[in-house]
């Protein structure tokens, strides 16, 4: 074989092991002599051995699970609370070049930033108002992984556990703000009842023989159970007549 057939056969090999398939959802990150060349998009590139080389960078948004943190709330109050933070790569040369691994990096900023915010807020406060807390961490976040090409997404507070007797504690406070409601309806329902009552009789004095229709009703509905014993009270007036009657005899 000619010089130039080995030559034609020595650059194809070469050609062949220089391809690297950079998949839709990543970026490649490429180098030249150890210096970052640029960004390269989805498809076949030619990463030409010794002198080139090339990191791939997934791009889709990522789940991190941070785990159980202990935390004191504003008002001394200990709690473990975990979340999770849902992020990813805006830019992949940043990611690579500035932060050794942005996976940890995110995780472990997010469990800072998480104790923060709680020492931030009282805990009912917390207990509450769980998505206003979320937001807070998720801008903290968001903002110091700026310089890192990460996106923050969104952050979920998944549990919040206290210790036995604090939530012992609150359930007391719950079932004393329950009896409360309770006890603010009912009096609520008894002067209504009563405005509605004294109405009632105000519309019956006001009509002439409107009472006594009122009272002949309510025998009435009486008198259809026979197990019922009605005491009939006689007005005093008729008494009064029927004693003046008498006299007159």
């Amino acid at each position: 074989m000619s010089t130039l057939s080995w030559a034609a056969i020595v650059l194809g090999g070469i050609i062949l092991v220089s391809i690297r398939q950079v998949n839709q959802y990543q970026r490649g990150v490429k180098f030249m002599l150890g210096k970052y060349l640029r960004t390269v998009n989805p498809g076949w590139r030619l990463v030409f051995p010794i002198i080139q080389s090339m990191t791939k960078v997934d791009i889709r948004v990522k789940a991190v699970d941070v785990p159980l943190q202990e935390a004191i709330t504003k008002d001394n109050v200990s709690a473990k609370i975990n979340a999770v933070i849902y992020y990813k790569v805006s830019d992949a040369a940043k990611a690579i070049l500035e932060v050794e691994n942005f996976w940890y990096a995110v995780s472990q900023l997010a469990q800072t930033t998480m104790r923060n915010v709680v020492g931030e807020l009282e805990l009912d406060e917390l207990l509450v108002n769980r998505d206003a807390a979320a937001q807070r961490i998720k801008e903290i976040v968001d903002k110091a992984t700026d310089p890192w090409g990460i996106k923050v997404e969104t952050v979920e507070l998944k549990d919040i556990v206290l210790a036995d007797d604090m939530q012992r504690v609150i359930a007391r406070q719950a079932e004393a703000e329950r009896e409360r409601r309770a006890v603010v309806i009912k009096a609520s329902g008894e002067v209504a009842a009563a405005e509605n009552i004294a109405k009632a009789a105000g519309l019956l004095s006001a009509q002439p023989g409107a009472l006594h229709l009122r009272t002949l009703s309510t025998i009435n509905d009486l008198s259809s159970d026979e197990s019922n014993t009605v005491i009939f009270a006689v007005p005093l007036e008729v008494l009064r007549a029927f004693e003046r009657i008498g006299n007159k005899e």
